[in-house]
C-alpha cells in the first residue's frame, strides 16, 4: 500500500467497495458494471453502485409484491415487471427516504436526477442489449434542475482569507492552541487551491516530489485519471516553500512518506480534513456565504476569465473536458463583458 500513490490508493479502496456491493447486488448488475467499465472511472461505477442499492430497496420497502425479497435476488423477469408508475414513485421517494444510520436522508434535484440518471443508464443497457423486453425507465423524465447562483470569494475576501490563515486572530482559543502547528500547511494549502483551481482531491494527492518549485509548477491526478502540470505565481510558491521547509522536520506515519500535506497525526491529509479546515477559516471571513474546496475553484475559474476573457483557457486550466461546463459557470460573467461592448465602439464622434 506504502508503494502505491494517492490516487491508486483511492482506487483500490473504490474496488474493495464494488466488490462489497456487488455481492449484494442481483447477479444481472453484474453483467451492466462489466459491459461500462471500459468506458467509466471506478468512482463513477462505485456511484453507479450506490444509485442501484438504493433502487432495490425502494422496491423491497415501499412495493408489498418485493416485501420478502432479498436485494440480490431480483431477477431480468422482476425488472421487467417494473412499471414507469413505480419509477415515478421512486423518484418521489428520492426527495425524503430513510436510513438505517441518518435516520432521513434528503436529496436534492441534483441528488435526484442523479440516481434517475443512473437508473436509465442501467434499464438501457439491459433493455438495448435484450436482457429484458421492457424500459419503464425510457419513460420517465429527469427532475428540472433550478440554477442557482454561483458563490465564490471577491478578491478583497481571498485578501482577508489569506490574512487570517496567518494571523489567526479570529479563531477561537481551542483552534489558536493548534493554528500555529498548521498554520504554514494550511496557508500553502490555501494558496494552491486558490492560486491553481485544483480540486481538493488533487491537492491533498500531492507528493513530495509532484512539487517543482523553480518551475513553480506541480503534477497533479486528474478527476478523469489523467496525469498533468499546473502552473502557480511566485506568492504561491513562497508559501509552498515555506511548508515544505517545515515538512523536513516531521516524521510522517507509515505510509505517509511521500504525501506533501500532512495531518497533525502525521498521515496523509484526507479529503474531510482539508474541507474542514476551509470551512473553519471562511466562517470568519464570509458568514453569509458557504464557502467550500469547491467554491475556491470557482474563484480562480472566476478572476482567470476575468483577467484574461478566454473561456477556453480556463477549462484546460481547471481540467474541465468539455469547455460547455466551464461555460455554464461563467456565463455571467461573460453576459456581462458582452454587455459593456455596447459602449466600446462609437459610430460618430462626439
Amino acid at each position: 500500500m506504502a508503494d502505491l500513490k494517492y490516487h491508486e490508493q483511492e482506487d483500490r479502496k473504490i474496488y474493495l467497495r464494488m466488490r462489497e456491493l456487488l455481492a449484494e447486488l442481483p447477479d444481472v448488475c453484474r453483467t451492466f458494471f462489466r459491459a461500462i467499465e471500459p468506458r467509466t472511472q471506478a468512482r463513477t461505477r462505485l456511484a453507479y453502485a450506490y444509485d442501484l442499492t438504493v433502487f432495490f430497496g425502494f422496491l423491497i420497502h415501499e412495493n408489498p409484491v418485493y416485501k420478502d425479497y432479498e436485494m440480490k435476488q431480483f431477477t431480468k423477469e422482476d425488472l421487467d415487471n417494473v412499471t414507469a408508475r413505480d419509477l415515478e414513485e421512486y423518484m418521489e421517494y428520492l426527495k425524503y427516504r430513510p436510513d438505517e444510520d441518518a435516520g432521513e436522508i434528503v436529496n436534492k434535484e441534483s441528488g435526484i436526477k442523479r440516481k434517475i440518471s443512473s437508473l436509465k443508464s442501467f434499464y438501457n443497457y439491459l433493455f438495448d442489449n435484450e436482457i429484458i423486453k421492457t424500459n419503464p425507465a425510457a419513460r420517465v423524465k429527469l427532475p428540472k434542475i433550478h440554477e442557482k447562483e454561483i458563490i465564490r470569494l471577491e478578491y478583497n475576501e481571498v485578501a482577508k482569507l489569506l490574512d487570517e490563515v496567518e494571523s489567526g486572530e479570529d479563531l477561537t482559543d481551542h483552534q489558536k492552541a493548534f493554528h500555529e502547528k498548521t498554520r504554514v500547511r494550511d496557508l500553502a494549502m490555501l494558496s494552491l487551491l486558490l492560486g491553481t483551481g485544483m480540486r481538493i482531491s488533487e491537492c491533498v494527492g500531492i507528493d513530495l516530489n509532484d512539487i517543482d518549485l523553480e518551475e513553480t509548477a506541480v503534477s497533479i491526478h486528474r478527476k478523469g485519471g489523467k496525469e498533468e502540470t499546473v502552473f502557480f505565481s511566485d506568492e504561491v510558491a513562497d508559501a509552498v516553500w515555506a511548508y515544505m521547509e517545515q515538512r523536513k522536520t516531521i516524521v510522517p506515519a507509515a505510509g505517509s512518506e511521500k504525501a506533501l500535506f500532512l495531518s497533525l497525526q502525521n498521515k496523509r491529509m484526507s479529503v474531510r480534513s482539508a474541507e474542514k479546515m476551509v470551512k473553519k477559516y471562511a466562517q470568519i471571513v464570509t458568514p453569509l456565504k458557504h464557502i467550500t474546496p469547491h467554491k475556491l475553484r470557482s474563484t480562480y475559474g472566476t478572476h482567470l476569465y476575468q483577467e484574461t476573457g478566454d473561456i477556453y483557457l480556463v477549462a484546460d486550466v481547471l481540467g474541465h473536458s468539455d469547455v460547455n461546463t466551464t461555460k455554464k459557470h461563467y456565463a455571467a460573467i461573460g453576459e456581462d463583458r458582452r454587455r459593456s461592448a455596447r459602449k466600446a465602439v462609437k459610430l460618430r464622434e462626439d
